[in-house]
């Protein structure tokens, strides 16, 4: 067992394998924008159709805090209050593949950074839906002990580990970038940086703590319990947590094929009924949450209780100020929050966004999307809305303005 993740499997060896195909493989598919490729691989994307004719509730997730609406929905019987079968969510190592699953069918209901289900539905054509926002903030920029990083001044020539290239992380980090003068390049490992160059890696998150402690990597952005993992296992000091950078910034989203919110509405409600109930829970009660999701609880996530609290809690102004880890006190946000509406203002942000971010792979189709369309296009907002209208508890989120609960101005550090 990893002592960095609680992972019993091998990092070197997570991949793609069961479906014949090395993680490398994978990657460089992925990377081409080669879904629809995978999916040809894989059997098609009709297998997806077999998931929407299936009543069962089947959920993917990776170990991380982002997944905390799927994790308690299942945890606290919310489906079952709503007359669903739900199996026991299956944990996924990494992104790649969580989406290659997702996309050939073996899940109904899985959590996505956001970027992600973008790339796959108008770079890939597959029809994703975004549901609903997982949470708000959780992410963090956690720097090697080994190295002398203050400020993201600092991480010029630095090799710098991301979870995917189509990830919020991937974006706020290089926005931190460029507002220090910084450019961010994708280089062999071992290639000459220049000192305004700093240089990016995929990662998968559960591996991160393990490469910093390993000074394999200089820095790693990431979802917690990774973040608070580095901090207390591996040596790791806090950067800058990426909700200090984007206020109440969306990252993991609720994603559904498109297929199952037209052929079962009634299902699909259902499903966002518990998820909204989920959020709302977690809002208020962070601490029980943290025990239910660790190995001392459900065990949905291989960590300590304790791990699992620090990366929900602890979001100290006094002693993360002194770093400049938090430097927006007065945003009075938490180290990760609950609310589930996918506001538009977000969503149009993100598409301007991801034209200004460096990737691996073809970005053509980035130049062609308006993020007007997207916005109504790829998120589903009706079935989210009568959830928050059986639940209105989610208003008393922090993030949330009550006398203007549905729309709001994105705020970012200048």
């Amino acid at each position: 067992m990893c002592e960095f993740c609680g992972v019993d499997n091998d990092h070197a060896s997570d991949s793609g394998s069961r479906f014949g195909l090395t993680r490398r493989q994978t990657l460089d598919m992925l990377a081409a924008g080669g879904l629809a490729a995978l999916g040809t691989m894989l059997g098609g994307f009709g297998r997806a159709a077999h998931a929407a004719d299936d009543d069962v509730v089947r959920i993917g997730y990776l170990p991380i805090t982002d997944a905390t609406a799927l994790l308690v929905a299942h945890g606290m019987g919310y489906f079952k209050d709503e007359g669903l079968t739900a199996e026991r969510p299956t944990l996924m190592r990494g992104w790649s593949p969580l989406v290659e699953s997702f996309a050939a069918g073996k899940f109904n209901l899985v959590h996505l950074l956001k970027p992600i289900p973008v790339w796959m539905r108008y770079n890939n054509n597959f029809p994703v839906k975004i549901m609903a926002w997982a949470h708000t903030n959780g992410s963090g920029v956690v720097v090697g002990g080994h190295t002398d990083i203050k400020s993201f001044a600092d991480l010029g020539g630095k090799q710098v580990a991301v979870p995917f290239w189509y990830s919020m992380h991937n974006i706020v980090l290089q926005y931190a970038l460029r507002k220090a003068g910084l450019k961010a390049v994708i280089k062999a490992q071992g290639e000459a940086l220049a000192a305004n160059e700093c240089n990016l890696q995929v990662m998968a998150p559960p591996e991160m703590p393990a490469a910093l402690a390993a000074k394999k990597i200089d820095a790693y952005i990431v979802a917690e319990p990774f973040n608070a993992l580095g901090e207390t296992k591996a040596g790791g000091r806090m950067l800058r947590f990426t909700g200090d950078i984007w206020k109440n910034h969306p990252c993991c989203v609720l994603c559904m094929h498109e297929e199952v919110t037209t052929k079962k509405p009634e299902w699909t409600q259902k499903v966002m009924n518990a998820l909204v109930r989920a959020e709302i829970y977690a809002s208020a009660n962070k601490k029980d949450v943290a025990k239910l999701l660790s190995k001392d609880g459900e065990g949905y996530l291989p960590l300590p209780a304790e791990i699992i609290e620090r990366a929900m809690t602890h979001y100290d102004a006094k002693a993360y100020g002194e770093t400049k880890a938090i430097t927006h006190p007065d945003w009075k946000i938490g180290r990760i929050d609950f609310q589930p509406w996918p506001y538009p203002s977000a969503t149009k942000l993100i598409v301007e966004s991801m034209n200004d971010t460096v990737v691996g792979g073809d970005t053509t189709f980035l130049k062609k999307l308006d993020p007007d369309f997207v916005a109504k296009d790829l998120v589903k907002y009706d079935f989210v809305r009568n959830a928050m209208n059986k639940y209105p508890d989610w208003k008393k989120d922090p993030s949330v303005n009550p006398a203007d609960p549905f729309t709001r101005t994105e705020v970012l550090a200048p």
